[in-house]
């Protein structure tokens, strides 16, 4: 039977074995929720949910009908799981037979999951990313990214404003546009063109940004992976697509813009301390990449989460 919790709406006809549920939350019919769950404030937990032991779940989580989540999983705060998504926790499953422990998937604050997606275990779906309807994920999703199909790929980023319905999803800015990101530059260079082939300059201590310390290539990337995914404590870089195209993120913690470099005319500086993510790879592309120190292991952030709690950090030190 289930017991009364203050503060949390219960419905007659669900189940509910724990108490460790936040006020405000709404659990509907037919749910079924055992004791070792934890539950934050302010959820909508719909009908026909079953919420294992070992599974924590944020605030304000909204889990539409008929969504398992099973030992492992956890849910950050203020993430959608639509309708009849299936999560997984065992990679591979045999009748009666049962992991001494599950691999953790989890998904990451504000993302959302589209209806009848299925999430394979062991997987981190990024904060503020979106999953696709009927999308199969079977690798970790980056924050902010949208992904589709089977199995899911990263179409294009979500932006922090929402673009007009009939907007491109992405797109170079125009030269006179405000910077958007804190520091980005889009530079251009006329590429001089004769019969002879085509030249294009980039002079040190006139149109770079910085003495480069190292160069290096990118290319032959299969065109549905991501590179980057990272920023950099104090080394700046520019980037050229001196074949092809690549489309850039750019993510200053506040602000988020995407680039598409298509052109040896064009470079992108990215400077120290914002989140640079490279994608949609064209078959032909070569990214030609300046950098402003050598390579150091240690000026690398990878995580997105210490990123944005670095840059927090960095604000409150200026005051």
């Amino acid at each position: 039977m289930t017991a009364e919790i203050p503060g949390v709406f219960i419905h007659p006809k669900a189940l509910v074995e724990g108490d460790r549920i936040g006020s405000g939350t709404r659990i509907w019919a037919f749910a079924h929720v055992l004791p070792g769950a934890v539950i934050g404030h302010d959820c909508n937990i719909c009908d026909n949910v079953f919420i294992e032991n070992q599974v924590t779940v944020g605030d304000r989580v909204t889990v539409k009908c008929g969504v398992q989540l099973w030992d492992g999983v956890q849910v950050e705060s203020d993430v959608f799981i639509g309708p009849n998504v299936t999560f997984t926790n065992d990679p591979f499953p045999r009748s009666k037979q049962h992991l001494e422990k599950y691999p953790p998937t989890l998904v990451r604050r504000g993302a959302s999951i589209g209806a009848n997606a299925t999430i394979l275990p062991g997987v981190t779906i990024g904060a503020g990313a979106m999953v696709g309807a009927g999308a199969v994920v079977t690798r970790s999703v980056p924050p902010h990214a949208l992904v589709v199909g089977n199995p899911a790929r990263i179409v294009r980023y979500v932006s922090h404003t929402p673009a007009a319905p009939d907007a491109p999803a992405t797109g170079v800015p125009p030269a006179d546009a405000a910077p958007v990101v804190e520091g980005v530059r889009l530079l251009r260079k006329p590429v001089i063109k004769d019969l002879r082939g085509d030249l294009g300059v980039w002079e040190v201590h006139k149109n770079l940004p910085f003495v480069p310390q190292r160069c290096f290539a990118i290319f032959d990337v299969p065109s549905k992976e991501v590179r980057g995914e990272h920023a950099h404590r104090v080394c700046g870089q520019l980037l050229v697509a001196l074949r092809g195209s690549v489309n850039v993120v750019c993510d200053d913690a506040q602000h988020r813009q995407e680039f598409v470099l298509d052109s040896p005319e064009l470079a992108l500086y990215i400077p120290p301390m914002v989140w640079g993510t490279q994608y949609r790879y064209s078959t032909d592309a070569l990214l030609w990449v300046f950098a402003s120190h050598p390579y150091d292991p240690a000026d690398y952030i990878r995580d997105y989460d210490a990123f944005v709690a670095a840059k927090a950090s960095a604000a409150n030190e200026r005051g």
